[in-house]
């Protein structure tokens, strides 16, 4: 196997427990997660004139779903719960602390101190990414491989 196909397999496709890798590969799957989240933010708001605190929660909501499905599948090898209804509930429970602090920072940046709510966003996305990834590794996807 050639070093770029084994570079791209063990960055792309192995499992793997390497936090860093995980990391890197968190990213990806964040960014995929955030277009479904903005572009839904975008689209409540903009299209069907949702408040954009309502909207923010309802595009946090379609983020989280695609961040679960790719994070289970792509970016954790070992889950510490076998029950996977409980592991998303838990997930989720994450997912609403970092809504939380995502609606506290769009609310202090756009009503405030008259930061465009796009821009709010953005700086949301930075912070509760963080949260989120950290949160998860530690309390879901943890488990020591025998």
């Amino acid at each position: 196997m050639s070093k770029l196909k084994q570079l791209a397999e063990t960055l792309l496709v192995a499992p793997t427990q390497n936090w860093l890798l995980q990391l890197f590969r968190y990213g990806f799957v964040g960014g995929v997660a955030f277009v479904a989240d903005y572009g839904t933010l975008i689209g409540c708001t903009e299209w069907l004139g949702i408040h954009h605190l309502v909207s923010a929660a309802i595009a946090f909501m379609v983020g989280l779903t695609v961040n679960y499905l790719m994070s289970t599948s792509w970016v954790f090898a070992s889950h510490t719960q076998s029950n996977r209804k409980f592991e998303f509930l838990i997930f989720a429970v994450i997912g609403v602390i970092g809504l939380g602090l995502n609606e506290l920072i769009i609310y202090a940046g756009t009503d405030l101190c008259g930061i465009d709510y796009r821009l709010s966003k953005l700086i949301s996305t930075a912070i509760v990414f963080f949260w989120n990834f950290f949160a998860r590794k530690l309390i879901l996807f943890n488990k020591k491989e025998a």
